[in-house]
């Protein structure tokens, strides 16, 4: 998942996705890049990202704005919405739910802590966190109910970037092993072709 690509993303972290390197392994891809913190710090997108900026709800542009609100009321009551940073045209599907990492339904529960519409009358505060471009960064923001814009920022997912880098260690040293044993059970067989083309070899001199 490439924000380079800016006009659209898919929501935090994507399936990962496999790599067929010759056709002897299928290596799954990290979904965390190894320097998350310098590259949140250093890339110019994330700089952008990191200030307030305005952001729009964009869901069902073609719907009159009384139904758009109350969609949009719906949706973040579930626990998503489809928004954009207009400074960058950086569209984010966002779930506001409490465990997002999770497979199982039961866990991908709204909060408060992420929709609130208690804060602010008129507003609801929200946050989401996915990964974006390999880094794990929290959405936080609020949206006006009756404009369905207000303001939002990234910031660095300092926890849940380490968990993730552990789990790109863990798959480093995986795929490390899987390509020792390939090369290991690669030259058993070289040896043992060798082994039989000289014997084959003595066989046709005697």
């Amino acid at each position: 998942m490439d924000e380079r690509q800016p006009e659209s993303m898919l929501s935090f972290a994507a399936n990962t996705s496999d790599c067929e390197v010759g056709k002897q392994f299928i290596f799954a891809m990290p979904r965390v890049v190894p320097d998350q913190r310098i590259t949140f710090e250093n890339d110019e997108l994330f700089r952008k990202l990191s200030r307030d900026s305005e952001v729009r709800y964009t869901g069902f542009r073609d719907r009159p704005q009384e139904e758009r609100q109350l969609r949009f009321q719906a949706e973040v009551r579930e626990g998503h919405a489809d928004l954009a940073f207009v400074v960058t045209g950086t569209n984010l599907q966002l779930n506001f739910v409490r465990n997002s990492w999770s497979d199982r339904p039961e866990d991908r529960v709204p909060t408060m802590e992420f929709v609130n519409f208690d804060q602010e009358p008129g507003k609801v505060h929200l946050k989401s966190q996915f990964i974006l471009n390999g880094v794990c960064v929290v959405w936080k923001g609020w949206l006006d109910l009756v404009r369905l814009d207000g303001v939002g920022c990234l910031e660095f997912d300092v926890e849940r970037a380490e968990i993730e880098d552990s789990l790109l260690r863990e798959q480093i040293e995986e795929n490390k092993r899987r390509v020792q044993e390939f090369e290991d059970r690669r030259r058993q067989r070289q040896l043992e072709q060798q082994r039989q083309a000289a014997s084959e070899a003595e066989v046709v001199a005697a």
